[in-house]
């Protein structure tokens, strides 16, 4: 089961990448999330099963400890930062689209990186949680802003 745990850890191998794991696995989450965007409902139900099983997987494996492979979260806070785009076709993407979605994985990483407020209270745990966590706020935080911003444009 750990071999099960570290692929979805890793998010299928992304983590292992030898530069910026945390950015390669937003980008593979950007990328596998724009089909999901064609339903919010779609959307929702694979972010529930998203933090689910990557608190599984990396309560299995991390010791506590938030190895740079571990980017599972990364793909639920990058999921959360798209989400308030829904519905959205990816056979018809627009620019706008794509700005919306650029945008999204933008302040996901701005937040990710510089851990304001309470992502960083969750980064200063050492457990599945806090893994987990800092990056499910900084989704949030990220959606929160897209939705706003979406709203008004």
């Amino acid at each position: 089961m750990r071999s099960v745990a570290r692929m979805i850890a890793s998010f299928g191998g992304c983590g292992f990448a030898p530069r910026a794991p945390g950015t390669v696995g937003s980008l593979a989450a950007l990328w596998v999330g724009i089909p999901l965007l064609q339903h919010a409902a779609w959307m929702g139900i694979a972010i529930v099963l998203c933090c689910v099983i990557g608190y599984w997987a990396t309560a299995t494996i991390s010791g506590g400890e938030d190895h740079g492979w571990i980017v599972i979260d990364e793909v639920a806070g990058m999921w959360l930062s798209m989400w308030p785009l829904a519905p959205l076709s990816p056979f018809s993407l627009r620019w706008a689209d794509i700005f919306w979605l650029v945008l999204a994985f933008a302040l996901f990483r701005l937040f990710d990186i510089t851990k304001p407020g309470p992502v960083g209270w969750f980064d200063r745990r050492h457990d599945a949680v806090g893994i987990m966590g800092d990056d499910i706020v900084a989704g949030m935080g990220a959606g929160l802003i897209v939705m706003a911003l979406h709203a008004i444009a």
